[in-house]
C-alpha cells in the first residue's frame, strides 16, 4: 500500500465539483471521476431511463461497489488523490430519497476513511441541468444538507469551499490541506 492521503469533493448537484476537480487535474493532481453518471449511462443502455429514481437500492448498491473499488485504486497511488464524492453520499442520497439500506452501506463508510472531506455548497448562479442531473435546484439544496448530514454522521469534519471562481476555489482547497 503506498502513502497517500485520500481526498474528497463532495457536494450537491451543480455545484462546480467536476470544474473543480478538472482544474485539480490541470495541476497535475491525481484525480479519480464521479462514477453515478457512468452507472446511469449504463442502465440507459438497458433501456432504464433514470436507475436512481427506477430502483435506488440497486443503483445504490452499485455505487457503493463503484466507490469502493475507486477508494482501493487510489490506495494505489502516491500522494494526495482527489475523489469525485466518496462513499457517505451513497448513504446521504439514500437517505434523500426516504429509502432503506443495508447496514453494509454504515459499515462501508467506517471501513473506509478519506483524509479530508470538502464540501461545495449549493449555488444557484452556477447550477444547470443536463441529461443526467435530475434534480431542479430546490432540491440539489436538499441534497446538501443530506450530505452534510451524512458525513458528519460518519465523523467528518467537513470544509466547506467558498463560492468563488475555480482557480480560487482550488487554492482554497489546496491551502486547507493537512
Amino acid at each position: 500500500m503506498k502513502t497517500n492521503k485520500k481526498i474528497v469533493i463532495t457536494g450537491a448537484p451543480g455545484t462546480g465539483k467536476t470544474s473543480v476537480i478538472n482544474a485539480l487535474k490541470n495541476k497535475n493532481y491525481k484525480c479519480l471521476p464521479e462514477i453515478s453518471r457512468q452507472i446511469t449511462l449504463e442502465a440507459r443502455e438497458n433501456g432504464i431511463e433514470q436507475l436512481f429514481l427506477t430502483d435506488p437500492l440497486l443503483f445504490s448498491r452499485k455505487l457503493l461497489e463503484g466507490r469502493i473499488k475507486q477508494y482501493k485504486e487510489a490506495e494505489l497511488l502516491e500522494g494526495t488523490v482527489f475523489l469525485d464524492r466518496g462513499i457517505p453520499d451513497v448513504i446521504a442520497y439514500m437517505d434523500y430519497a426516504k429509502d432503506d439500506y443495508p447496514q453494509y452501506f454504515n459499515d462501508a463508510c467506517k471501513k473506509y476513511h478519506y483524509k479530508q472531506v470538502f464540501l461545495l455548497p449549493s449555488w444557484e448562479d452556477i447550477y444547470t441541468s443536463d441529461n443526467e442531473r435530475y434534480e431542479n435546484y430546490e432540491e440539489a439544496e436538499q441534497i446538501h444538507h443530506y450530505l452534510k448530514a451524512a458525513y458528519e454522521n460518519c465523523g467528518y469534519d467537513l470544509i466547506e469551499v467558498p463560492k468563488d471562481t475555480v482557480e480560487n476555489r482550488v487554492e482554497f482547497i489546496l491551502n486547507q490541506l493537512d
